[in-house]
């Protein structure tokens, strides 16, 4: 199995990229749609994952005065 995927495992010592962040964000689109078995629709589901991995804050601003 090495032997196959040696070009690939040596790539990594030439440019240092990894799947790490997609790997990681796929994680948390899991989380979520494990925690989603609550929702009534997909349509809830689907708009509460960006809002999630793009950590928005749902609270309104208040102006200043």
């Amino acid at each position: 199995m090495l032997k196959r995927h040696l070009p690939n495992l040596l790539s990594y010592f030439l440019y240092r990229i990894t799947n790490t962040t997609s790997e990681g964000i796929n994680s948390v689109i899991q989380a979520r749609r494990y925690a989603a078995h609550g929702f009534r629709s997909f349509g809830n589901y689907r708009t509460r994952v960006p809002f999630y991995c793009g950590r928005l804050d749902l609270k309104p601003q208040l102006p200043r005065h």
